[in-house]
């Protein structure tokens, strides 16, 4: 039997336990994180069982709360906001008051400090990323009106966070239980807050000043090596190096310092690259960093304070939400658009994980402050769908009742309206050289990609194209299948090209599939999901290449005799 295994323990049952239950809870049309974060209370000392290191699990969250924050960073998009500026901006600080004031009422009956209601309450104002974004995939709204306001709005409030994330350790330092034992004056609190933005201020210049030079410069010479293995390296060694950098010369946190490098390196041409490189260490770590924050949270609470649970759910999911659809109103944006914002920030997640969590750690949030906001996550997040629900069947019956009170929203680039087309699912290198030879031969191109850029790119070409994932039926419905000759998967992941195939046969029997391989396994497997051909890239470089060489006066001869085979 190995022993001191403690890592090895938490990082093998950690994962495996949050695979089995992420993989039921999205079988139960829920979001994985609700499985992660079950699997971390099952691990936890509060149930009973394998019991996983704590403090390990903080340090490994550690790391994930860095992950995160890379990838809000290279994902943050200014050029979004100042699209809805003009009501994401008050809107979303107008939310953020109203949760965080009625938060603060709650922690006030319950008799606790100010402080604590404040942290508590701002624990409850800001939605998740990753279920906010999926609510709004899977219904194809990201490219609309409402859509972009709620990416707006979500953005502000990720950018008030990390403002929290820097004023955290001055507030308790002031108002914390430490405070006491010293005198604080206006003056003194002042000058604590400006030392805070002077140290922000240097660290934001050095990264202006020297790390958008430097970081993007380091990216293009490895990316000029050609190896995989070092870019992918050079993009976490420059994540983590930054923010543990920011903390120990600028006093930063360590998540504010892996945004700003996720920021600077947004502005790279590398920067899809490095999102795609970095990514499944970064899911890995995310994983395992709602693993650790499931272990936190005891289950006694549902039992020794079931109103304050209960009221923790109602700020959350009728409290914040009521005001955002008051203020998107106050805007005179329609009920349809009101009622999706509301219902895509009726729930919390990884931010106030991470708010919260800092708050117990500088002791300016009790643990059963945690435990509630925990408690809030899980309820809201699991009953996210079913909000979702009810609206969608409010906006079917009130276009069926009202249609023209309806808001219109058409999608971006020419129009969807094709006959006769090919689908062409993947507009990277080489979903978009297919689709230019197409179009020059006068075929009909519709585009289906997740990528916003590629969609973009497709657009600039006068290529009608899709925003989203090929698997989803919202996706498929919207290209028309049922008027395509044929759909072309270009796309490099083989187990959304199966799904998607089967999709597509069901949907139209008689359509024309092929897709792209890249073994002999995935060649089967796509074959079996109803693909009539496949392409596997290699073997088909491999006799190109022997066609050019046979095609050279020495070989010229013996290409009578040894035909290449063309598949």
């Amino acid at each position: 039997m190995h022993h001191d295994t403690d890592l090895i323990n938490i990082v093998a049952v950690g994962l495996g336990l949050a695979f089995i239950l992420g993989a039921l809870a999205n079988k139960l049309r829920l979001s994985p994180l609700v499985g992660y974060l079950v699997a971390g209370i099952c691990v936890g000392p509060f149930t009973p069982g394998f019991v996983a290191d704590q403090a390990l699990a903080n340090q490994l969250a550690e790391i994930g709360v860095m992950l995160l924050m890379f990838g809000v960073g290279l994902h943050f998009s200014l050029k979004d906001l100042m699209e809805v500026k003009a009501i994401a901006i008050p809107g979303a600080i107008g939310q953020i008051l109203v949760a965080t004031l009625l938060g603060w009422g709650l922690a006030a009956l319950m008799g606790w400090p100010v402080i604590y209601g404040v942290v508590f309450g701002f624990s409850l104002a800001t939605a998740s990323t990753v279920v906010l974004l999926r609510a709004m995939e899977e219904r194809r709204l990201l490219e609309t009106t409402r859509g972009k306001i709620a990416i707006g709005w979500l953005i502000v409030e990720d950018l008030a966070c990390v403002l929290a994330l820097v004023m955290m350790p001055v507030l308790a330092g002031v108002f914390g239980p430490d405070a006491a034992n010293e005198t604080h004056t206006v003056g003194s609190v002042l000058a604590s807050i400006g030392w805070t933005f002077v140290q922000l201020g240097l660290f934001v210049a050095v990264m202006l000043v020297v790390g958008r030079r430097v970081i993007p410069w380091i990216l293009e010479r490895i990316a000029g090596t050609g190896s995989r293995e070092l870019f992918t390296l050079a993009v976490l060694a420059i994540a983590l190096g930054v923010a543990f950098g920011s903390a120990m010369l600028f006093g930063v946190s360590f998540a504010l310092g892996a945004f700003f490098a996720g920021m600077l390196l947004n502005e790279s041409e590398l920067s899809h690259k490095a999102a795609n490189d970095s990514l499944p260490l970064r899911d890995a770590f995310a994983v395992l960093f709602f693993v650790s924050v499931g272990m936190l949270f005891n289950p006694a609470i549902l039992i020794e304070h079931p109103w304050q649970v209960l009221a923790t759910a109602a700020i959350i999911m009728f409290g914040k939400s009521a005001a955002a659809f008051v203020i998107v109103r106050a805007f005179g944006h329609p009920t349809g658009t009101a009622l999706t914002i509301s219902a895509s920030l009726a729930q919390i997640g990884e931010f106030a994980f991470i708010i919260a969590g800092l708050g117990v750690t500088l002791k300016i949030l009790p643990p059963t402050g945690q435990a509630l906001v925990l408690a809030g996550a899980l309820i809201s997040i699991m009953l996210n769908p079913l909000v979702f629900g009810l609206l969608d069947r409010w906006l079917l019956k009130h276009q069926e009742t009202a249609p023209t009170t309806v808001e219109t929203e058409l999608p971006p680039g020419p129009s969807l309206d094709l006959h006769d087309h090919a689908i062409v699912i993947g507009y990277g290198r080489v979903g978009s050289a297919l689709a230019q030879v197409l179009r020059d031969r006068g075929v009909p191109v519709m585009i289906i990609d997740d990528n916003k850029e590629h969609v973009a790119e497709a657009h600039a070409a006068g290529l009608p194209g899709i925003r989203g994932s090929a698997a989803s039926d919202r996706v498929l419905a919207e290209a028309h299948p049922e008027r395509a000759r044929i759909a072309v998967l270009a796309i490099p992941q083989p187990l959304e090209a199966g799904e998607t195939l089967a999709k597509l046969r069901a949907l139209n029997p008689g359509l024309t599939l092929l897709a792209r391989a890249h073994s002999d396994a995935e060649v089967k497997h796509l074959l079996a999901h109803g693909a009539d051909g496949t392409v596997m890239a290699e073997r088909e470089l491999a006799y190109s290449l022997a066609e050019m060489v046979m095609s050279t006066p020495p070989y010229r001869a013996m290409r009578q005799q040894h035909s290449i085979p063309v598949v």
